[in-house]
């Protein structure tokens, strides 16, 4: 997505996998426009549905899943005196201390603060919600305002405006980057590479925001254009993009030498298993008689996707399960599949999240091996909280394992071949050194 919030955004096919959504997809997004005026109003706060999310890689593509009902706890007002403490019997912090400190702390803002037309009671609120979610540490765990859970819902359709582009966060330091970029658009025009560090857009900094918040920056309409100001190889680079629709194609593939079929999985999008299907399909026609799939660079994705594609590979049993706080255990399982043929699955650091679980499945399953480096390592689940008011909260709720039951998060899945990737002879003469040793591996050279 452009911007796909990989979790997916800057670029992601709309983290997404989340999600992306990027992601991001994974990954670049968002809703460009000028805030609709302020209009106090009743509002309903029980969420209806709730939507697993599978974020990609910090970010970066986001993944939607399954729909179901989830009723929320409205924290109750505790009496409390202000100026001597809070009284927090029940563990709510909504109760008479922190309201009315809040009302002083605004009170303050519109009587001091220097530039009293940045001072919007619209902008002052969403700032509660988003910092009372940023508070909990978790670059997953968000509020996305009514516009940002419209682009966020839109990514997943594989449609979007904005430049394509995969955000994700740098692992270590969580300053958004670019993933991933897509051919023949507007990122890959204005010379943006994936490992670029996004430190401005449009003149603001955004090196310490959530990957939504960029993507949502980096989207918009259709012909205006994007300043984006990144670090690369120690140095800033500025670029001007200028934002056009993006139809993601997810799923990419060809015929190599020795009837080896090439399929390459941007993101897991809804999609994408259609995507996958023709294309699986259009390789067999041809005769192929070994497969290397492609993860690298992609953000994450749905769970509904990558269990379906996992469906046409994997031979009867798990695909992945996840396990809440409580314990409580939900499995997302396969039928069986005839698929025989030798295998080899290429990875990168920036293969997250739904592309962890994918892969994961086929080296627990010992139908094909994994070629590389060291995957990004998100192995937890996010779930979507939509809020009667248009607006959302994404809230990381379980952790997940594999099929043969690891948990990968913060420690990624090693490949069965070890390879990095010569970005030098690639530069040369678009040599791919991993994809030549996965080919080694699916005709029995190694």
């Amino acid at each position: 997505m452009d911007e796909r919030d990989i979790y997916s955004a800057g670029g992601q096919p709309q983290d997404g996998q989340q999600p992306g959504g990027a992601q991001a997809p994974q990954y670049g997004q968002q809703y460009s426009g000028g805030q609709k005026p302020y209009v106090r109003k009743k509002r309903g706060w029980a969420g209806k549905a709730g939507l697993f999310l599978l974020g990609a890689a910090a970010g970066i593509a986001l993944l939607l899943v399954a729909a179901r009902i989830f009723p929320m706890r409205i924290g109750a007002t505790q009496a409390g005196s202000y100026g001597g403490g809070s009284d927090y019997e029940d563990g709510s912090v909504v109760n008479k201390y922190s309201m009315t400190k809040l009302d002083v702390l605004e009170q303050y803002i519109r009587e001091y603060y220097y530039a009293p037309e940045d001072v919007k009671q619209e902008t002052l609120e969403n700032g509660m919600y988003k910092g009372l979610m940023s508070s909990l540490g978790d670059p997953y765990t968000e509020y996305y305002t009514e516009d940002e859970y419209k682009t966020l819902t839109e990514d997943t359709t594989g449609i979007y405006k904005g430049i394509g582009a995969y955000i994700g966060l740098k692992d270590g330091t969580g300053v958004p980057e670019f993933t991933s970029i897509m051919p023949g658009t507007p990122a890959e025009e204005a010379g943006l590479q994936a490992g670029d560090l996004i430190c401005e857009v449009n003149g603001v900094d955004t090196t310490s925001m959530s990957t939504s918040e960029v993507a949502n920056m980096v989207k918009g309409e259709e012909g205006t254009t994007v300043e984006i100001k990144v670090m690369r190889d120690g140095e800033y680079i500025t670029v001007t993009a200028t934002r056009r629709t993006i139809n993601v194609p997810t799923v990419d593939s060809k015929m190599l030498d020795d009837k080896i079929g090439y399929l390459s999985i941007a993101q897991f999008d809804d999609v994408t298993p259609a995507q996958f299907d023709e294309n699986f399909e259009k390789l067999k026609k041809e005769g192929m008689t070994s497969l290397i799939i492609d993860l690298r660079n992609n953000p994450g994705g749905t769970v509904t996707a990558v269990t379906q594609i996992a469906s046409e590979l994997l031979p009867e049993g798990l695909v992945f399960y996840m396990e809440d706080k409580n314990g409580k255990r939900e499995e997302y399982k396969c039928p069986g599949a005839d698929f025989d043929l030798p295998l080899a699955v290429l990875v990168n650091e920036y293969s997250a999240s739904a592309s962890e679980i994918l892969a994961g499945a086929i080296q627990d399953a010992k139908i094909g091996k994994l070629v590389g480096v060291t995957t990004y390592g998100k192995g937890i689940v996010q779930n979507l909280y939509p809020l009667e008011d248009g607006t959302a909260l994404k809230i990381t709720v379980a952790d997940y394992y594999t099929r043969g039951g690891r948990n990968i998060h913060k420690v990624g899945i090693e490949p069965d071949v070890t390879v990095e990737f010569d970005s030098e002879a690639y530069d040369k003469d678009e040599t791919d050194n991993q994809l030549e040793k996965a080919k080694e591996i699916v005709l029995g050279k190694e």
